[in-house]
């Protein structure tokens, strides 16, 4: 799963457009593998992307929530304890020196 990719739905106040667009534009590079297309695939490439838009303001529009909203300080406190959970497993693992990088490459 791509790591730039995050949860959109159900917050408040609600995911932007330019957020939906950017997420559709990294989904699509991700499947394609193309983080820019040639002249030749521009258009298609682009369609796709706003296939994505559509689909997804489709589904939201769509969907059921039950609970409370989220909020993006809660999601961004929660991604700053995984990445600082990961963090201390590669410290365990590969010693305090060691950064994340070149335990990557390790």
């Amino acid at each position: 799963m791509c790591r730039n990719i995050r949860r959109l739905h159900h917050f408040e106040p609600p995911a932007t457009q330019a957020e939906i667009e950017a997420s559709a534009l990294q989904f699509v590079r991700k499947l394609t593998g193309m983080n820019k297309p040639s002249k030749h695939n521009e258009a298609v490439f682009e369609k796709a992307v706003k296939q994505v838009v559509k689909v997804t303001q489709d589904l939201f529009d769509s969907l059921e929530v039950h609970g409370a909203p989220h909020t993006r300080e809660a999601e961004a406190a929660r991604t700053k304890a995984r990445g600082e959970k990961r963090e201390a497993q590669l410290k365990a693992r590969y010693g305090p020196k060691r950064t994340r990088a070149s335990a990557a490459r390790a």
